[in-house]
């Protein structure tokens, strides 16, 4: 199986493949971007490994429940949305596997068997693989959110990408949930401008140095007030850290009015 690539996905708001009205309407060009994800790959993985953003542990954490349930992680949705159920099965085996390469890494790996899919997890997948079918592990970001650590236990995963795991950085590239709306503009655009720039145009080293100094990018703060959401792009970015980083999905005016962007680091199929 050839080499896959690994992604930064920005995952929409709440459960929405599960409400008709986002789907069709606010999330449609999001959806259709999520949906192509199989076809850039070409081949069907042999498991999803996923980054959160709504999984923070003291140390990196493994999802590793064989029937992992779901956590409906909002308020405000409809009530049929908290009993919807993205029965993908978990992957006890892999998820000891990955811990081992973390920990073969310096790092510090533990494992949770009873921890389930958050939205962050079951919304992109049902627009990715809507059958299920195929066996998930997330993995949680680290307590103080240093984007440093991200890129080393990203690094430390690259491996998986020649044994068929597709390595998901599921987030949003901009998430200030006290300015969302026109009111977020023209800092929106300044920190997706910033972004473009580092993933898309600069070479590996430079992306990499500009990554772990995010906090002086140009509108950065204003844009991840806290950094949650954006830390699953370091574990994309350190898993392919020399490879070419492409925007895969870039929309303005989401949520009445910020840029949202997807990336893929290495090449399609």
């Amino acid at each position: 199986m050839a080499t896959l690539p690994t992604y930064y996905i920005s995952h929409g708001g709440g459960p929405w493949p599960y409400m008709p009205e986002f789907r069709q309407g606010a999330m449609h060009k999001l959806d259709l971007s999520l949906q192509d994800i199989p076809r850039q790959i070409g081949v069907k993985p042999k498991a999803v490994l996923i980054i959160s953003g709504h999984w923070e542990e003291p140390e990196f954490t493994l999802m590793s429940g064989a029937q992992p349930p779901m956590l409906y992680d909002y308020y405000g949705f409809p009530e049929h949305t908290y009993h919807v159920k993205y029965s993908a099965p978990g992957a006890p085996q892999l998820a000891h596997d990955i811990a081992q390469l973390i920990t073969d890494n310096g790092l510090i790996a533990q494992l949770d068997d009873q921890r389930g899919f958050d939205h962050g997890v079951f919304a992109p997948l049902a627009a990715i693989y809507p059958n299920a079918e195929i066996p998930v592990v997330q993995l949680s970001l680290k307590a103080g959110l240093d984007p440093a650590q991200h890129i080393a236990v990203g690094r430390a995963l690259a491996p998986l990408r020649d044994d068929g795991v597709l390595i998901l950085g599921s987030g949003s590239s901009y998430h200030n949930m006290h300015r969302m709306g026109p009111q977020a503009m023209p800092e929106t655009e300044i920190f997706d401008n910033w972004l473009q720039q580092t993933l898309v145009n600069s070479e590996p080293a430079a992306r990499l140095e500009k990554l772990l100094d995010w906090r002086h990018a140009p509108a950065g703060l204003a844009a991840h007030p806290r950094e949650e959401h954006l830390l699953p792009l370091m574990v994309a970015v350190g898993a392919a850290i020399d490879e070419p980083g492409s925007c895969i999905y870039r929309e303005a005016g989401v949520f009445g009015g910020v840029i949202i962007s997807s990336f893929r680091f290495g090449a399609a199929a």
